[in-house]
């Protein structure tokens, strides 16, 4: 089997996922995902791949990701490995829908942007005072 490419998007993180047959590694960034933190972000990641096991035992993932922080990092590699995984095998597109759609549809809410004359943030104005 050659290696098979997705993406995965989340705010500002990108991620690239490429699966390739091997015995069941992953490494974000060149990381083993064992050593990857912060571990609330290590468990969002494994989840495809706890749904998947049977495949999952078979194949080596390496995903690059940058931007965002590591909770959106973390969303857009749950979204490319899932990607990866249907690529593989047609029949884990229901498992993965069946326990969270996010899986395979990313999620496109982004930061609302800054508006000018505008102090700090994008919805903050400017105090008024009539007296």
């Amino acid at each position: 089997m050659k290696s098979l490419h997705a993406s995965g998007k989340r705010k500002k993180a990108i991620a690239r996922a490429t699966l390739s047959t091997g015995t069941g590694v992953v490494r974000v960034n060149k990381i083993h995902l064992d050593n990857y933190m912060p571990e609330m972000a290590r468990n969002k990641i494994r989840e495809p791949m706890i749904l998947l096991k049977k495949y999952a035992d078979k194949v080596d993932i390496d995903i690059t990701v940058h931007g965002g922080g590591w909770m959106s990092q973390a969303d857009a590699i749950r979204v490319a490995v899932s990607r990866c995984f249907v690529e593989y095998k047609a029949d884990s597109k229901t498992t993965l829908q069946d326990y969270d759609r996010n899986l395979l549809v990313a999620d496109v809410r982004t930061k609302e942007s800054r508006k000018p004359n505008c102090r700090g943030k994008a919805r903050s104005k400017r105090q008024k005072s009539y007296r």
